[in-house]
């Protein structure tokens, strides 16, 4: 009766030091924001490089400004993992070659972050400090030695204040772990921060953070984006240093996880990505291509834009669909062309990607489990599918087919389970076959960008995941198959009105015609409850176009503006 687990005893002793850290905190950080604090939050990060160097902003007041929003951020949502602002607010400074011990004179060499606040996600090894991945059985084990990123960014003068949440081995749609507990959306805390950096989504939201580090493996950064009205960019492999990130599934590279930056200003996420290039991270990380940022403005340039509306599992919400009608509506306002794009079969591209992702049988993912460890919903499905006899699959995927006719459940059930090496590299064979589909697919029709939903549902309501399932994440998930870039912004929010189902869809020919994927995504919607949260879109590139689809964000983004549409965020 009163014996507690190790797992418990870890979960207590890491939520302990949490509060001991925020606790510490000076009595300022938990007042509200002063005028002073809002000006230096208002700063672009360009700006606050500028002052930071020059002197005339220090590294306390920005830590004042952003500690406060980081309080708060942390009551509203629950989204710390750890803390270091105290470490932060006393840098260790080399001596002075004069032997003077004023530390308030600003370094002759400007630095290109300098004071820029970036929350690490806890995936990510920061010398010192546990990396949980949201494993007990990782608490009080701190990293020998900082990840890549980590590096690059103490280099280039940035501040490292904060952690953030993940789920358990960052596999599902809720960030919540025994750990930490749930993070909630900051726009409705009975709704989903998104996943796996659902942390990184919400501190960002929050203005706690002028950018967040997080990894993606099937939209982790795109997902809590979407979510929380933020702006992300997955790169393609090799662009951005990962070497000391903790993957979902170690040692898995036919379906890589990145790592990659959030912001809560798209002016701020290019900037950040254009001086971590030129960081030459491929110094710092043996991974990375040496390839120097290379500069593009398409302003002038009327592009052509392919639009995937529907992936062939689940039809986009009508608040989704709309957002991305919007998009399209401003771009053709500004003379772009745009036009409705089939690509090669999204649901075939997610079959070979699941398949490669679990054909170790999830051994990888499931071993740092401690018996009563709570997963997510959405993973505890996965684990009794792999755990199921090949031939009873089989027979279910038989009676699908004939019952339901979903072909897609049908076929993830059949091709789900532990493959033999040699089955491993056909899968890797069918994976560049379908890759080289896309690319001609692309070359035909002349595309500079594609246009998709980043998932089927806005934020999805706690609790719901095994009845949205990870495939709901295929917009997604299919661009790291491509290994192509991808980017999401906010574009729009819920409205009750406009986005609600037509009256008795669940009776209509529409709903009994969708598979049983489809209807499990569906059941979760509803337009009224869902007011007001965030609605993106994304932008999608080819291979190693980071900075070609950076651009055509702002594009999107400008258009939305010049029809009055322009998003404006919610303040928390």
């Amino acid at each position: 009766m009163f014996f507690r687990s190790q797992h418990r005893r870890d979960c207590a002793a890491k939520q302990e030091e949490r509060q001991r850290k925020l606790d510490g905190l000076p009595s300022s950080f938990f007042e509200t924001c002063t005028e002073a604090d809002s000006k230096v939050l208002d700063l672009p990060l360009s700006e606050l490089v500028q002052r930071h160097n020059a002197g005339s902003l220090s590294t306390a007041s920005i830590l004042n400004a952003y500690g406060k929003k980081v309080v708060s951020a942390q009551k509203a949502t629950n989204c710390l993992a750890g803390v270091m602002i105290q470490e932060a607010l006393v840098p260790k400074v080399p001596a002075s070659p004069t032997g003077s011990d004023c530390t308030d004179i600003p370094e002759q060499r400007p630095k290109p972050l300098s004071g820029v606040p970036v929350s690490i996600k806890d995936c990510i090894d920061i010398e010192g400090y546990d990396t949980t991945v949201g494993y007990s059985s990782k608490v009080n084990h701190p990293a020998s030695s900082s990840a890549a990123i980590v590096r690059l960014l103490h280099d280039a003068g940035a501040i490292t204040h904060v952690k953030t949440t993940v789920p358990p081995g960052l596999f599902g749609m809720e960030t919540s772990s025994d750990i930490f507990g749930r993070t909630s959306n900051p726009y409705n805390e009975k709704y989903s921060s998104g996943a796996s950096t659902g942390g990184g989504g919400a501190i960002l939201a929050c203005r706690g953070s002028v950018i967040e580090i997080g990894t993606d493996l099937g939209g982790s950064i795109r997902m809590p984006a979407h979510f929380c009205g933020v702006y992300a960019m997955r790169s393609s492999i090799g662009r951005f240093p990962c070497q000391g990130t903790l993957p979902p599934i170690p040692g898995l590279e036919s379906v890589a996880t990145i790592c990659a930056p959030m912001s809560r200003r798209l002016e701020d996420l290019e900037e950040f990505w254009k001086r971590v290039v030129e960081m030459q991270p491929w110094e710092y990380d043996h991974t990375c291509v040496p390839l120097p940022w290379r500069p593009i403005s398409l302003q002038a340039t009327k592009l052509k834009f392919g639009v995937v509306w529907e992936d062939g599992i689940i039809s986009p919400s009508p608040a989704c669909r709309r957002a991305l009608e919007l998009v399209c509506d401003a771009l053709e306002k500004q003379g772009h062309e745009v036009v409705d794009f089939s690509p090669p079969s999204i649901s075939e591209g997610l079959n070979v990607g699941f398949q490669l992702c679990f054909g170790d049988g999830g051994a990888g993912f499931f071993k740092p489990l401690r018996k009563d460890e709570k997963l997510d919903p959405v993973m505890i499905a996965i684990k009794s599918l792999l755990g199921m006899p090949l031939w009873l699959k089989k027979f279910l995927a038989t009676v699908t087919r004939k019952t339901t006719g979903d072909e897609v459940w049908a076929s993830m059930l059949e091709t789900l389970h532990v493959k033999s090496p040699a089955e491993e590299r056909a899968l890797v064979v069918s994976r560049d076959e379908y890759r080289a589909k896309w690319h001609q697919a692309w070359e035909d029709e002349g595309f500079d960008f594609l246009l998709t939903v980043p998932h089927p549902l806005p934020a999805i309501p706690a609790g719901t995941s095994e009845k949205v399932t990870l495939v709901s994440a295929g917009y997604m998930m299919i661009f790291n198959i491509l290994d192509y870039v991808a980017g999401v912004l906010p574009v729009s929010f819920v409205d009750r009105q406009s986005d609600a189902l037509p009256k008795d869809f669940m009776k209509s020919a529409d709903y009994k015609n969708m598979g049983l994927i489809s209807k499990g995504a569906y059941s979760v919607y509803d337009a009224d409850k869902m007011h007001g949260l965030p609605l993106g879109v994304q932008v999608v590139g080819r291979r190693f176009e980071e900075e070609k689809v950076l651009q055509g964000m702002k594009i999107v983004e400008d258009a939305l503006e010049g029809c009055g549409r322009k998003f404006i965020p919610r303040e928390f």
